[in-house]
């Protein structure tokens, strides 16, 4: 049972890590070693203090060295739900269950919107991790859209177990040439079902499967977070980055424009000290 755990490895994400470890709780820090792809790519960052004219690459190799030297760990494994109860949340990432006291997600904004009929089929026939969920569709044929850097490795390894792998790319990035893996170019449009999700339409024909791995860089906060209380496509927090959930807290882009590394980095400081505070209270 972690006191805090943090989801993203932004600058939201990685201030609320320094700032719960100086506070001297036990934390897991959920994202990708290499930080956020989004900061990575920044030509030029000129309002960061104390960082005046750097890259992105810059910056972030920078926020890693502070890590490293804080003894903060990167668990990288995608969380795919947040559930609440009582006097925890419990954590879905991968194949494992991580239970914390409290959770801050910092995972950044959610690009495009959901496919028509995804969220309806979520659970039936619809996933969002080839790996938690391939092996019940062993021997069977399944279908991938791929909108995420690790989509072309996880379909490969649906490969692995399932007869016959559709993949459907949103990047240029595709799986490795296998016998059972064929790559469609066609753009997902919806998903249709009766009890459960059994055909992908695109714009130029349909396709029959047994499930839709839908494999994006992250999820709507909505399902992530059965229960919590959106703005728009962000979720809403108050000044202390508190959502209507008890415990659970938000910050960066996440929680709401300006879009701004500055600020996701204050907010993350906020969010981990009102965790901290929150702790407290319940001792």
């Amino acid at each position: 049972m972690y006191d805090i755990a943090i989801v993203g490895t932004g600058p939201a994400g990685i201030s609320a890590a320094i700032t719960a470890k100086i506070r001297n709780k036990s934390i897991i820090l959920f994202g990708s070693r290499t930080l956020s792809d989004k900061m990575r790519k920044a030509h030029l960052i000129e309002n960061y203090p104390g960082f005046y004219h750097v890259t992105g690459e810059q910056l972030a190799d920078s926020l890693s060295r502070h890590l490293e030297q804080m003894g903060i760990e990167i668990t990288e494994k995608r969380v795919g739900a947040v559930y609440t109860f009582d006097d925890r949340f419990s954590l879905s990432a991968g194949q494992d269950i991580i239970d914390a006291k409290t959770v801050i997600i910092a995972g950044g904004i959610v690009n495009g919107r959901p496919i028509k009929g995804e969220e309806e089929f979520l659970g039936r026939g619809v996933s969002y991790c080839a790996t938690c969920d391939g092996f019940l569709y062993k021997g069977k044929k399944v279908a991938v859209v791929g909108a995420s850097e690790d989509a072309p490795a996880e379909a490969e390894f649906l490969s692995e177990i399932c007869s016959e792998v559709l993949y459907f790319p949103a990047g240029e990035k595709l799986p490795k040439e296998a016998a059972n893996i064929k790559v469609i170019k066609e753009k997902p449009a919806e998903i249709k079902g009766s009890m459960k999700a059994d055909t992908l339409i695109t714009d130029s024909g349909e396709y029959k499967t047994d499930c839709i791995f839908v494999l994006r860089d992250a999820v709507s906060p909505g399902t992530l977070v059965p229960g919590i209380e959106l703005d728009g496509p962000h979720i809403k927090v108050n000044l202390q980055m508190e959502t209507n959930l008890p415990g659970l807290f938000a910050c960066g882009d996440i929680a709401g424009t300006p879009y701004q590394y500055i600020k996701a980095a204050g907010q993350g400081n906020t969010a981990a000290l009102s965790a901290v505070r929150y702790l407290g209270k319940k001792q």
